[in-house]
């Protein structure tokens, strides 16, 4: 007879239904040792591990259970850091509550205990709470928030920071690309900064994309990409940073990002920079009475012809 106590309500935590609920995950990596979020074949991901350690600590291979799936809001390419990641995964309750074995511990509360214990230093999962009714990680995103760090004074640059902030060895005009940053801000088709993807419309809102130069703090004397928007296409990130990098240096004038953006076209001009200087800080949701909406609206194909006009060039 079994000594363990039945698991503690966890009322924020909602059931699908035949004994499955869905769980948010709150996560963190460094990305220098992974070769992007998504699982690989040999590779190591920030997917494979995660989802191993979930495997490992809810027994799904003893019990005779699949593994453990996980949804993210935003895959992450390879050497790119996340300090505000989100996921769910779908665990069956009894998987779930036989995963606290003798604690009393809420179950969400004794998994994040067991996930500390399993995973890498380099993937640390910070909360794990019931999801609320409607809640995917992925469709019911608002907005995807990123920092790009450049260093372009050696009085600044940092050997400890290296593994995620950009080494530029000539000076940067970051009032120059902070213009040219702002007359890409919108709904656009940003073809033009995006690796193309068969089937995949390149169609996203683009909400904040300023470049500033902090005077203090952690970042001070570094210059700083804050870019946010409804979602990414492949490598549109890198790819406005690669822009806003030819304008800094003068090589390009304050106008040719938006240039680029009209014509649609990749530029060899525009190039992709290093991964390495790239975090994703947040994911923003609705309240959760609009989650399920948020969900269906993303699902639904945005259209070639609801873009706005880039203002400030091309005449």
């Amino acid at each position: 007879m079994s000594t363990t106590s039945a698991a503690p309500a966890d009322p924020a935590t909602h059931d699908l239904g035949e004994g499955v609920v869905r769980l948010r995950l709150d996560l963190a990596y460094d990305g220098t040792g992974f070769a992007g979020w998504a699982r690989q074949p040999a590779l190591r991901t920030v997917q494979g591990v995660l989802e191993d350690a979930l495997a490992t600590v809810l027994r799904a291979g003893p019990l005779g259970r699949p593994a453990p799936r996980v949804t993210v809001a935003g895959r992450t390419d390879a050497g790119v850091h996340a300090r505000g990641q989100v996921a769910h995964v779908d665990v069956e309750t009894a998987l779930l509550d036989a995963a606290r074995g003798r604690s009393d511990r809420p179950p969400t509360e004794a998994l994040l205990s067991r996930l500390a214990g399993v995973l890498p230093p380099d993937l640390v999962v910070h909360r794990v709470v019931g999801a609320p009714v409607g809640f995917d990680a992925r469709f019911s995103a608002l907005r995807r928030r990123y920092a790009y760090r450049i260093c372009d004074d050696s009085e600044h640059r940092d050997p400890l920071t290296r593994a995620h902030v950009l080494w530029h060895r000539r000076p940067l005009d970051a009032a120059a690309m902070d213009a040219a940053a702002g007359a890409l801000l919108g709904r656009h088709d940003f073809a033009a900064y995006c690796k193309p993807r068969e089937g995949a419309t390149t169609i996203r809102t683009l909400e904040v994309f300023r470049w500033h130069r902090p005077a203090d703090g952690p970042d001070a004397g570094l210059v700083v990409a804050d870019v946010q928007a409804d979602a990414f296409c492949h490598s549109m990130v890198r790819a406005l940073v690669g822009a806003s990098v030819a304008v800094g240096e003068g090589r390009r004038p304050v106008g040719w990002p938006a240039e680029l953006l009209v014509g649609r076209r990749r530029d060899g001009g525009a190039a992709v920079v290093a991964a390495h200087g790239l975090t994703l800080e947040a994911v923003g949701y609705p309240s959760d009475d609009e989650l399920a909406g948020r969900a269906v609206q993303t699902r639904a194909r945005r259209q070639a012809d609801d873009v706005d006009t880039p203002t400030g060039c091309c005449g």
